[in-house]
């Protein structure tokens, strides 16, 4: 899947498919799965973000010093590896090297479900560093 990139605020999602149980050990067969407002997949690829003006930049004199992009990107909160929860009707279905994902805008995504939560507080060795004690 290494030829396949996402732009912009889009993510990949590969969805979970098939039966699911509910709580009370009833199964619902996929075809009814399909009628709910929400799904859900695990997140595979993910665009660099929200595009922004870098304001360092300058169309200025040559000579000047300015950083060589007009634009910056605001980085999505989406990781790969983490499962989301997202609306239907905003994803679009994509067949990829015999594999069927979802191309979702990350403002269709609901929550995330991620494995090491301690990956969102990257950085901090202590969390008192946080509120300044």
């Amino acid at each position: 899947m290494s030829d396949l990139i996402m732009v912009g605020d889009r993510v990949l999602i590969r969805p979970e498919t098939g039966d699911q149980e509910t709580e009370s050990g009833l199964v619902l067969p996929a075809s009814v799965t399909e009628k709910e407002k929400v799904r859900s997949g695990r997140v595979m690829r993910v665009g660099p973000g929200y595009i922004m003006p870098n304001p360092e930049y300058s169309e200025g004199e040559p000579w000047s010093q300015s950083s060589g992009e007009a634009v910056r990107y605001l980085p999505l909160q989406a990781k790969p590896g983490d499962f989301a929860f997202f609306l239907r009707k905003e994803a679009i279905e994509l067949t990829f090297e015999g594999g069927v994902y979802l191309i979702v805008p990350h403002g269709a995504i609901l929550s995330l479900v991620r494995q090491h939560p301690e990956d969102m507080v990257e950085g901090l060795d202590d969390l008192d560093d946080l509120f300044g004690n």
